[in-house]
C-alpha cells in the first residue's frame, strides 16, 4: 500500500505534453481521405490492404478489371505535429487488346514520398465540468464549426514498374481539414492537387463523414470528387467500417462505386492498420528548476537509441526527480 501511495505522488507530480499522439491507433484506412493530424513522435504505422476494382466504361479507361495492395508506412518524428510517410502501390490491370485477347500487365504504380504538419488545432469547452446548467452543457460548441487545419506536401517518385512509368516525377499538395462535432462524429475534408508539374495533373476533393458506434466498431462514408482538364468529372462515393482489434491493431473493409454516370464502377478493399509504440510522453516536474526554464527530463543517447527508446518507467521518472530534489536542496 505505501509503495502504491508513493507512485501515485509521482504520477501527479508529473505533466505530460502530448499533442498528436493517442492511446489508441489512428489510421487513414479505410477511407482515402486524411487527417491533419500526425501519429506522435516515436511511433512507427504501417497501414496495407488489398484492393480490386472493375469498370464497364471502355472509353474512359483501358484497365476493365484490376487488382493490387498498398503499403502506407506512417512515422512521426521530431515535432509532435509533424508527420512522414510513403505510400506504396502494387498493381496488375487487365489491357483490352482489340486485335486479340485481353492481356495483363504490372508493377510498381505509385511511389510517392511526403509528409504533413499541423498549422492549426481547434481547442473545444470540456463540458463535463459544467454542473450548473444543463442547458449549458447540452448546448452545441460553435468552436466544432471550425476545422483543425494541416497541409500536406509529396513527391510523386517514378522508380515504377515499366508500364506505369511517366515522364518525370511530380508533386502532390494538400490542405486537410478536421471538424470533431461531437466526440463520436467527426467530418474530414481534403483538398488535393497531384500530379503537379505533369500531364496528368488533376484536382479533387475528399469528404469522409466517420461515426465510432462504440469502442471497438466504426463506420464511414465518403464523396469523392475528380476533376482532369481531359475528362469529366467523376464523383465516386464509399462507405465501409473498422474494428479495432487491439490498441495498437486495426482490421477494416470498404466498398464504393461511382453514380451520376451511364457506366459501372466498383471498388472494394480489405486492410490492416498496426504500429510499433515507441512513443514517450515529454515529461516536466510542476515547480521544478527545469519546467520554469522549459526544459524537460528526457535521457539523451545516440541516434539509434533516441529511435528505437523505450516507454518511460516508474523507476526512472523517480530516480530523475530524486536528484532535481538534490540540486534544489544545494541550491537553497
Amino acid at each position: 500500500m505505501k509503495r502504491f501511495f508513493v507512485v501515485f505522488l509521482i504520477i501527479s507530480a508529473i505533466y505530460t505534453s502530448s499533442a498528436q499522439y493517442t492511446e489508441v491507433i489512428n489510421s487513414k484506412r479505410p477511407g482515402f481521405s486524411e487527417s491533419p493530424y500526425s501519429i506522435g513522435t516515436d511511433v512507427f504505422q504501417f497501414e496495407t490492404g488489398l484492393f480490386y476494382k472493375s469498370s464497364s466504361n471502355e472509353y474512359l479507361t483501358a484497365y476493365p478489371n484490376t487488382y493490387g495492395g498498398e503499403l502506407f508506412f506512417r512515422y512521426g518524428k521530431f515535432l509532435e505535429k509533424l508527420e512522414l510517410d510513403v505510400k506504396i502501390t502494387y498493381q496488375s490491370d487487365e489491357v483490352k487488346n482489340p486485335f486479340g485477347p485481353n492481356y495483363r500487365i504490372g508493377g510498381l504504380s505509385e511511389l510517392t514520398i511526403g509528409g504533413k504538419y499541423l498549422i492549426y488545432e481547434q481547442k473545444y469547452t470540456d463540458k463535463s465540468k459544467e454542473i450548473r446548467s444543463w442547458k449549458r452543457k447540452m448546448a452545441f460548441d460553435k468552436k466544432r464549426l471550425i476545422p483543425s487545419v494541416g497541409v500536406y506536401v509529396g513527391v510523386n517518385t517514378n522508380f515504377l514498374g515499366n508500364d506505369y512509368k511517366e515522364d518525370n516525377l511530380s508533386f502532390k499538395a494538400a490542405v486537410l481539414l478536421q471538424n470533431d462535432f461531437t466526440d463520436r462524429l467527426v467530418l474530414l475534408t481534403n483538398i488535393i492537387a497531384d500530379k503537379i508539374s505533369s500531364q496528368n495533373n488533376y484536382y479533387s476533393y475528399i469528404l469522409t463523414m466517420t461515426y465510432a458506434i462504440n469502442q471497438n466498431w466504426s463506420f464511414f462514408v465518403e464523396n469523392q470528387g475528380v476533376f482532369k482538364s481531359t475528362d469529366a468529372p467523376k464523383f465516386h462515393f464509399g462507405t465501409g467500417a473498422a474494428y479495432l482489434f487491439s490498441e495498437d491493431l486495426q482490421i477494416d473493409a470498404s466498398i464504393r462505386s461511382i453514380f451520376f454516370q451511364n457506366y459501372s464502377f466498383a471498388y472494394s478493399s480489405l486492410g490492416v492498420a498496426w504500429r510499433l509504440d515507441k512513443h514517450q510522453d515529454k515529461l516536466v516536474r510542476d515547480n521544478s528548476v527545469n519546467a520554469k526554464s522549459g526544459k524537460s527530463y528526457r535521457k539523451k543517447g545516440n541516434f539509434f537509441s533516441r529511435i528505437f527508446k523505450p516507454k518511460n518507467n516508474i523507476k526512472k521518472r523517480r530516480k530523475k526527480m530524486k536528484k532535481a530534489r538534490k540540486k534544489r536542496k544545494k541550491r537553497n
